[in-house]
């Protein structure tokens, strides 16, 4: 990966006018894209295969005006006043009158209507109209809305001052998300963070450019893909607030490598290349980490969390492509422009002096480093404890804003008529069997009455058709509550004693019902998702640092900023601390997959800054085995990066709350509290701590475990030691060895250009294992070799496809060996083994391809003109 992207790199710059103008083409072509065939989002979050999602898609088909979208007209007077009479009850006819005109209303109810009656508040003074449209939210115009809110104006305009007119209920519940100033200013936050990071306008510049790429070019893409299926409105919010986020933050790490290496004086396209190379890889797997994450999201099982899983993960491979391309290019542009006049004067730059608040945050972080462990995980637990009682349900009008006419008409309703007609529940049953529909729907519609948490039953009827009965129950809560939840289950727990009674098959429904179907599921799916993630950062971080103890620690603190986050958000908007600040308009439940959202979104960031601090203590720890240095020398290096990146996430994040969308609020905070604690508390207090706790015993890995391992150069090493050693040995080789353990001995030889060579040991193991080792399909031992000047284990693909690999034990030598020759090999490796073949043929072959044969067999003898090495000798030949 480290060569790829070094290669990349090189690339970008010599073709960044190219690269510039292949993105911008993107760009326009995703937008044309959109003004032709851009799709619509929506509200849709209903779950196939729960009761209340099957049910409501049955009545779409036998009850059509009550499956479709409800609006409400809630018309109110001062205490006392009758609205059922006089100029008053005429101006509501006309209104209802005209509402029933509006294109897609099906059904509006009326004062006084036999069939379908208005509701009449307890004291007369206010009147509740139901509107029912056909079809979905997403299928009603935004000009049959408008119509309908006009309707609603003009009646209020009509009544005498001292009435109102609200138009409310599930088509208006939900608003349109959009960006407003704070998110602005949550990036203003970010340049000015970049600013004294990286210490020019141009340099701190370039990140939020590449983020504000990747936000559009997400976007344009999630509104293509709005036209192939339903995306929610949430979504595209989400993915800009991740897109500026790891946007950032992404660039962040590749321009701070490349301004530090061309301050101490080297060339402006070899920086670039080599900043690609090594914090390039790490960006890469913090990408993929992240996608991984949310692409789990699918775990739960339900649609729109999918969808809105795919749709972030793209948001966030959009980007690291373009840190990976376009970044490097305008890199390129700026030259040695990404460094000030100052900078510039003096490029040689002297040794950074240690920063004295990461040295004091350090120090105090692991002097005692069991008390540290232990006053973190005492605060985080004090912080996760609200969690414990937190609730989720999907948002309704009542957090809209307090000046938005849903949110009145939520309000008023709630005042007039109880809350529980903010949320009524729809029990559908098949009533072909009935010889007495009516009575049937009666009875039925009494024994549910007679539920302690049932307001009433306004309505208990068949269809037209007579095959389909509906009951209408109107809690005693809001649609929010634990009392109303329970009565769904209260009801559910009816079906079989009226089965046995009435011989009816009861499902219950409606929106509210739809709520806590998919908050349960949701709620049910957080572990199964928790132990998917626990096990992906597991697996990941011992992987990349070969260690026990790094691995587990990681994963807890994760689990302990998740935590936090969910305690805090849990403390703010259902227990009311701080709700004012924070712009929340009701406590009460939290949004029902904020939860799981977060958790994948935490788990990428988490795993980012681990990477990006740990890798360099590993890094100081390899070369020096001195642990407590290697955490301090680790820490300094990368504490003031990191800490940069975590603001500018937290800034991100944060702005995105006072204003924000009611779906996007608790999300935005729980990720801004949990970055927050995974970077400050637990990655740079809680890790170091741990780390100088155990001493050696951080690193210990059981060998036959490091040697499943596959391996994973995650910051760039490989690009480092290839170029070191990119003059070495200074001439064309077939094999250059430098102090490569081969057999039981170090050993340093080489074998030119054009020469073979014959390889002679006493086992056939090894005398396979190095043919292999030398055609690029095994592991290369220590050291540094060097096959046709591919250096391994680097550039074992190229050595792969240039290096043919015969095995005399395994089918016909000759066939493999034409088979060599017609793909064109550079050099061709043989393992003879133990058998004792002419070498005549080889002979003829290493005339024209280089021949790297082994041989079991130590009396066998170098054919004339071949080179020798016997493996186990001290001396090579």
């Amino acid at each position: 990966m480290s060569s790829l992207l070094y290669v990349l790199g090189r690339w970008a710059v010599k073709a960044r006018k190219l690269v510039v103008a292949l993105w911008v083409a993107i760009m326009a072509c995703l937008g044309v894209g959109v003004l032709l065939f851009g799709g619509t989002l929506d509200n849709d979050v209903s779950i196939p295969g729960t009761e209340s999602g099957d049910a409501l898609a049955q009545l779409s088909a036998t009850f059509p005006q009550v499956s479709g979208t409800t609006a409400q007209l809630i018309v109110a007077g001062p205490e006392g006043a009758k609205i059922d009479s006089g100029q008053v009850r005429d101006d509501i006819d006309t209104a209802t009158a005209d509402l029933a005109q509006v294109p897609g209303v099906e059904v509006v109810t009326a004062i006084d209507d036999p069939l379908m009656p208005a509701e009449i508040g307890a004291d007369g003074s206010a009147a509740l109209i139901t509107i029912q449209l056909s079809g979905a939210p997403t299928d009603i115009t935004a000009e049959t809305k408008a119509e309908l809110q006009d309707i609603s104006h003009e009646l209020s305009a009509s009544l005498p001052s001292d009435y109102v007119a609200h138009m409310g209920g599930q088509l208006f519940a939900t608003e349109f998300p959009a960006l407003s100033f704070t998110e602005a200013a949550g990036v203003l936050v970010a340049l000015v963070v970049l600013v004294l990071t990286l210490g020019t306008l141009l340099a701190a510049g370039l990140p939020i450019v590449i983020a504000l790429v990747g936000v559009g070019v997400s976007s344009l893409l999630i509104f293509l893909g709005a036209a192939l299926t339903a995306i929610n409105t949430t979504t595209p919010l989400l993915s800009v607030m991740l897109g500026l986020a790891v946007g950032i933050d992404y660039s962040l790490f590749i321009v701070s490598r490349h301004r530090d290496q061309v301050r101490s004086g080297m060339d402006v396209p070899e920086s670039i290349a080599r900043a690609l190379g090594t914090s390039g890889s790490a960006v890469v797997f913090a990408g993929v980490t992240v996608m991984i994450a949310l692409l789990g999201l699918s775990v739960a099982g339900i649609p729109f969390l999918t969808t809105m899983g795919i749709a972030g993960s793209i948001a966030v491979g959009v980007t690291v492509l373009l840190a990976l391309t376009l970044l490097p290019a305008l890199l390129g542009f700026l030259g040695k422009g990404i460094l000030s006049r100052k900078e510039q004067r003096a490029p040689r730059r002297k040794e950074a002096k240690p920063n004295r608040f990461f040295q004091g945050w350090l120090t105090v972080a692991t002097k005692i480093p069991a008390l540290t462990i232990a006053v973190v995980i005492v605060a985080v637990g004090l912080l996760s404890l609200p969690a414990l009682h937190l609730r989720l349900a999907l948002p309704d009008a009542g957090v809209l804003p307090e000046d938005n006419e849903a949110r009145q008409a939520y309000d008023l309703t709630a005042e007039k008529f109880g809350p529980g007609y903010n949320g009524m529940l729809i029990v559908s049953t098949p009533i072909l069997k009935s010889d007495d529909p009516l009575t049937l729907m009666h009875d039925v519609g009494e024994r549910i009455a007679s539920l302690p948490e049932v307001e009433s039953v306004p309505v208990a009827t068949p269809n037209e058709t007579i095959d389909t009965g509906i009951i209408q129950v109107i809690p005693k809560s809001g649609p929010e509550s634990v009392e109303t939840e329970q009565l769904v289950h209260d009801i559910r727990a009816l079906h079989d004693e009226l089965e046995a009674d009435y011989d009816v098959d009861i499902s219950v429904t409606g929106m509210t019902a739809v709520g806590i179907d998919v908050s349960a599921k949701l709620s049910a799916a957080l572990l199964p998702f928790a132990l998917v993630v626990v096990g992906l950062s597991l697996i990941l971080l011992l992987i990349v640092f070969r260690s026990i103890a790094i691995p587990l620690s990681a994963t807890i603190g994760y689990l302990l900023s998740v935590c936090a986050a969910f305690g805090t958000v849990t403390a703010i908007f259902s227990d009311g601390v701080g709700a004012d600040l924070f712009g929340v308009s009701r406590l009460g439940p939290v949004l029902n997959f904020m939860p799981i959202v977060v958790m994948g979104i935490l788990f990428g960031l988490s795993m980012d800054y681990e990477v990006f601090l740990v890798s360099r203590m590993r890094e100081e720890h390899v070369r020096t085995h001195k642990s407590r240095e290697a955490v301090k020398s680790g820490f300094l290096s990368s504490a003031k990066v990191v800490t940069a990146a975590a603001v500018i996430m937290v800034s991100v994040f944060v702005a995105f709350v006072p204003n924000g969308d009611a779906n996007i609020k608790p999300i935005a905070l729980g990720l801004a509290v949990g970055v927050a604690i995974d970077a400050f508390v637990v990655r740079m207090t809680l890790i170091p701590a741990v780390m100088v706790l155990l001493g050696k015993a951080t690193w210990w890995i059981p060998r036959w475990l490091d040697r499943l391992l596959p391996s994973f150069d995650i910051e760039g090493e490989g690009v480092l030691r290839q170029r070191s050693l990119s003059d070495w040995p200074g001439h064309d080789t077939l094999i250059a060895a430098k102090d490569v353990k081969i057999g039981k001995t170090s050993r340093s030889f080489m074998v030119p250009a054009g020469n073979s060579v014959l390889v002679k040991g006493d086992h056939p193991e090894e005398v396979r294992d190095l043919m292999l080792v030398f055609s690029g399909r095994k592991t290369a031992p220590s050291g540094a070799l060097k096959i046709l000047g591919y250096l391994l284990p680097e550039r074992a693909g190229a050595v792969r496809h240039h290096v043919a690999y015969v095995d005399a034990s395994v089918g016909s030598l000759d066939e493999q060996l034409r088979r060599a020759q017609r793909e064109r090999a550079g050099a061709i490796a043989v393992n003879l083994g133990r058998e004792d073949i002419d070498l005549s043929p080889l002979v003829n072959i290493s005339l024209k391809i280089p021949i790297m044969a082994g041989t079991a067999l130590p009396d066998t003898e170098a054919p004339t003109g071949w080179h020798e090495l016997v493996l186990n000798q001290e001396v090579a030949v």
